[in-house]
């Protein structure tokens, strides 16, 4: 009986551990299991976003980017080149969205189907930029095409983004509209980006074209001024368009779709007219003009 007893005694001693050792594991398990699984719950969605330079060097991106993130519960991957390279990603389905400035090019990426949705986002303008002493005289021209002409005459050192970014196209449409070919030493095409092309400009003391917002962006870091600026030719705006569904079925359309909403809707254009630079605006909204106003 003695032997029995103690028997069942021990056999419940380990029955016990063996329990509890169990559960211990299973508390643990549980933990891991809600950290590695309570992601995949949220089932957070992406965005692939193709854009031009001067939304993401302008700093506006993330500011506008994070409450629609915050709301939808997604990611947005942006990738910032030249409009031109933005609409490629688009016609051949790597991106879900584009969010580009060069309106001519975009009508044509709509008229062969690749976009959908096409909508006024915002503007700023194109400025003339260069060295404070304005060797070419670029400060007494009444024209664009005037102080382009003046660039090339003086053979002053000039930057080109030579990207077929729309600050690209624009430049490229000034060159014609002064009647020349911009070529020879004085002329350098670098393929890079807004944020590059103003300090290469700024190390060589030499002109180039820019979008103001990305120049009042970065303006606290660099010597070169702003020498011309108002000719109506220099009108800059930004659509944004979602990649058609229909020619790439595996798109996140109705994410792009809620995007664009976003962005042309009262929250977003008002944060596109609160973002500013020491109290100037980089952007001014364009699906609502008075989106500043309307939360007042």
């Amino acid at each position: 009986m003695v032997l029995v007893h103690e028997f069942t005694y021990v056999s419940d001693r380990l029955f016990k551990k063996g329990f509890n050792m169990l559960r211990n594991r299973l508390v643990v398990l549980g933990l891991i299991a809600s950290v590695v699984f309570t992601p995949l719950a949220l089932a957070e969605q992406v965005l692939k976003m193709a854009t031009t330079t001067s939304t993401e060097n302008t700093g506006l991106l993330p500011v506008l980017n994070a409450p629609f993130e915050k709301k939808h519960t997604a990611r947005i991957d942006v990738i910032a080149v030249g409009s031109g390279k933005a609409m490629k990603l688009g016609e051949s389905g790597d991106v879900d969205i584009v969010f580009v400035h060069d309106p001519d090019a975009e009508e044509k990426f709509m008229a062969a189907g690749h976009g959908v949705d096409r909508k006024p986002v915002m503007h700023n303008d194109f400025v003339v930029v260069g060295p404070e002493t304005d060797p070419a005289g670029v400060r007494s021209a009444k024209t664009a095409a005037e102080a382009f002409r003046k660039i090339a005459e003086a053979k002053a050192g000039f930057v080109s983004r030579g990207d077929e970014s729309g600050t690209h196209v624009k430049e490229k449409t000034l060159w014609q509209k002064a009647g020349l070919r911009p070529e020879g030493e004085w002329y350098l095409s670098v393929g890079q980006g807004m944020g590059a092309v103003l300090r290469m400009a700024d190390d060589k003391a030499d002109y180039t074209l820019t979008d103001r917002g990305t120049f009042l962006a970065d303006k606290d870091k660099l010597t070169v001024k702003l020498l011309f600026e108002g000719d109506p030719a220099l009108f800059n705006p930004y659509h944004v368009m979602a990649v058609n569904p229909k020619k790439h079925k595996h798109v996140n359309y109705e994410l792009a779709k809620k995007y664009i909403d976003y962005v042309t809707g009262t929250e977003g254009q008002k944060t596109i007219a609160d973002f500013k630079v020491a109290d100037q605006p980089l952007f001014y909204p364009d699906a609502i003009p008075n989106a500043e106003k309307s939360k007042k």
